[in-house]
């Protein structure tokens, strides 16, 4: 692949994980960062801390935007200012839960900029990212299958047809980490209360829920064939089960959690 050269806007917790990513690929791209509090540059990285100090040698493929929503129309209006007609050659890659491609596209000032949506979440740090992606209209093949390349560096990629599926990707995938986190603090502190020692209750289970993700990542079954697998009637896995399956359980948290993010990334889009 030919070596790509990004410029990321924002190195936040997202845009950060994307970096730990891609600096530690086997391929990494030529990268330049715009941020303002990033105190050490990537290895093999330049960081801008205002869009003005960007020089006239930066000519990147793809503008990687990773700032909060409510600032994407003023850092965009700054980088017309600076990049002029290298803005518009370049494709945007917003990794933004908020705004759409037209609201994007607008802010580069054309209605026909290359806007390229994705939903990573943070395992991309470790190369175990999961990222959905939805390419407008505008979009080349070229810049298209770059962005995937870019993207598959750090994870797994799934296109969705439709820009409204990246709501749902959010829900399911974007923001899930978290939900496997606090499950695995509510295991921790269960096994603690239990007897277990700290360390014992940690690292049962982070082991627990590696091996559990490896199955399902290595595995043909689907993870209901081999929740069955597992569960013995009348086992102590089924006396477990039977309180998350209850009427009131996982089975109804899981859709109201779901429908919770997709209404607050509708909110963010305003």
């Amino acid at each position: 692949m030919t070596v790509p050269t990004l410029l990321l806007i924002g190195c936040g917790k997202m845009g950060g994980a994307l970096v730990r990513g891609w600096v530690s690929s086997p391929t990494p791209p030529r990268l330049f960062i715009l941020d303002r509090k990033l105190k050490e540059a990537p290895k093999g990285a330049k960081i801008f801390r205002t869009p003005q100090e960007i020089t006239a040698d930066v000519a990147p493929d793809i503008i990687v935007l990773a700032v909060k929503p409510a600032g994407a129309e003023a850092m965009l209006a700054e980088l017309q200012k600076v990049l002029g007609p290298r803005l518009h050659k370049a494709a945007l890659l917003s990794v933004m839960a908020g705004k759409d491609c037209a609201q994007l596209a607008a802010f580069c000032g054309r209605d026909d900029m290359a806007v390229i949506r994705t939903m990573p979440n943070t395992p991309s740090s470790v190369g175990a990212g999961t990222t959905g992606l939805y390419a407008s209209a505008h979009v080349s093949a070229e810049q298209k299958e770059l962005a995937i390349k870019l993207m598959e560096q750090v994870g797994t990629v799934v296109e969705v047809p439709e820009e409204d599926d990246l709501r749902s990707v959010i829900a399911v995938a974007g923001s899930a980490p978290a939900y496997i986190f606090f499950f695995a603090e509510m295991l921790e502190k269960t096994g603690r209360n239990l007897g277990l020692s700290p360390q014992a209750a940690r690292t049962l289970v982070r082991s627990m829920i590696y091996g559990s993700g490896k199955m399902l990542h290595d595995l043909p079954e689907d993870a209901s064939t081999l929740r069955e697998n597992v569960t013995s009637p009348n086992g102590t896995t089924a006396a477990a089960l039977n309180i998350f399956m209850a009427e009131d359980g996982l089975s109804k948290l899981t859709p109201l959690a779901a429908e919770a993010a997709i209404k607050r990334s509708r909110e963010l889009d305003n």
